[in-house]
């Protein structure tokens, strides 16, 4: 009986400790398997929204320099990266042909120029005697007859004729010669503008033939520290944009590989309409200038833009994050299951393809409308263990935060961006 009494007391004694030890145990393991939420604060600022584009950086003008005539590469007057001006001599060929040719023609012309001479003097001496044989007929009919006076005539017309011949072989002659010139002339290769050799495709000894194709000698590059241009290749979904912002005279930044910490900027000097596809993919060239005083900017360095396309001043700021969060049905109040169940909205890629399909489906005016519905949007806030949603339009976006354009939110205010990872290990 002692027994089964002390028996009890244990039990009775067992069972007010675990009593006792219950509920803190409880309140420790639901504090152990409480959701620990990530949080992002609405801010109040600037929204600057940008299209980003990779281009190329090239010369505002690339003159090529050839050669008009052939022959071996005799002197190398400029080398690569070297600036000149305009009339600059960059090379010659070798002109003993040329200088030949011209001995020839000069010949030539002088042996005309003689000739021409020779026939005057032949056509005057055609010429007095007609008027000597006209003189004497005068006093007598009966001195000369008609055919002698027929000869004297047309020998001073057939001397005349010789003559207009004779000039024009000079004019031809001249004309030559000129051309033996030109070709001497262009032996010197001279710069046609002021600018920086980017590019140099000779070597001396080395014979160019200009028969077929104008040889490429140099690559000149004009104004480089003035001027530089990008070609940037934007998409058809963002060229409207692009548009917009040239008419707003927006800016342009943009960094290279070689100066990563360095920002420049540009602006938008044209976009063109030769429009480029790719694996269906359309794109259009748009040209960015820029300074470049420091020559930093070199030709074919690869450049990273940031088109600002649009700008929003002191507006209320909601966390991207926040925005792209959706929670699931047992981490949501009970009567925002059903906004949770309407929104329609999924990360998944499965739904993104059947939304795609079903804009597909779709007229003009439905899918222009939806695309603006898809501004009205929810984001949570904690409300106890559970979380509240709260509808917000949203507006212009950049690469952090998005514009509240209606809604209840304001600056400070706390939204959830996702579920902190579980702690592993004991608790401290």
């Amino acid at each position: 009986m002692r027994m089964l009494i002390k028996i009890l007391i244990v039990l009775v004694i067992l069972a007010g400790a675990a009593a006792a030890a219950y509920k803190p145990m409880a309140e420790s393991w639901a504090k152990r398997n409480k959701i620990l939420w990530r949080t992002a604060t609405v801010e109040q600022g600037d929204i600057i929204s940008v299209v980003n584009s990779t281009g190329t950086v090239k010369p505002k003008l690339r003159v090529v320099i050839g050669s008009f005539v052939s022959g071996p590469i005799n002197e190398l007057f400029c080398n690569f990266n070297q600036e000149i001006k305009i009339g600059d001599l960059l090379a010659t060929i070798d002109p003993t042909l040329y200088r030949a040719n011209v001995s020839r023609d000069e010949a030539s012309l002088a042996s005309r120029e003689a000739d021409v001479f020779r026939v005057k003097a032949q056509l005057q001496q055609a010429i007095n005697d007609e008027k000597r044989a006209i003189a004497l007929r005068t006093e007598d009919e009966t001195f000369i007859a008609q055919a002698e006076m027929d000869k004297f005539k047309f020998a001073r017309l057939s001397l005349d004729a010789q003559l207009k011949v004779s000039e024009t072989a000079v004019a031809q002659a001249q004309a030559t010669l000129e051309n033996s010139q030109a070709n001497l002339d262009y032996t010197k290769i001279l710069s046609p503008v002021d600018g920086i050799v980017i590019d140099r495709k000779i070597d001396p000894g080395q014979t160019v033939a200009a028969q077929f194709q104008t040889p490429e000698l140099f690559i000149v590059a004009p104004d480089m520290r003035k001027e530089m241009h990008i070609h940037a290749s934007v998409d058809e979904a963002d060229i409207g944009l692009i548009k917009v912002a040239q008419q707003k005279e927006y800016s342009v930044t943009f960094t290279v590989d070689a100066y990563p910490e360095k920002v420049f900027d540009g602006s938008i000097r044209e976009i063109r309409l030769s429009s480029t596809t790719t694996q269906n993919v359309v794109t259009y060239p748009v040209i960015v200038s820029a300074a470049n005083p420091d020559l930093d900017l070199l030709p074919g360095m690869t450049a990273s833009l940031s088109f600002q396309v649009d700008q929003r001043d002191d507006v209320v700021k909601i966390p991207n994050a926040a925005l792209r969060f959706y929670p699931n049905m047992k981490q949501v109040r009970p009567e925002d299951v059903a906004t949770l169940e309407g929104s329609g909205q999924s990360s998944t890629a499965e739904n993104s393809d059947e939304t795609q399909q079903s804009e597909k489906s779709l007229s003009a005016q439905e899918r222009a409308q939806h695309r603006k519905d898809r501004n009205r949007r929810h984001v949570w806030v904690a409300d106890g263990d559970l979380l509240r949603a709260v509808e917000v339009t949203t507006g212009l976006s950049d690469s952090q935060y998005t514009e509240m354009v209606l809604g209840t939110l304001k600056k400070s205010d706390v939204l959830v961006t996702g579920v902190q990872a579980p702690q592993v290990g004991p608790p401290r």
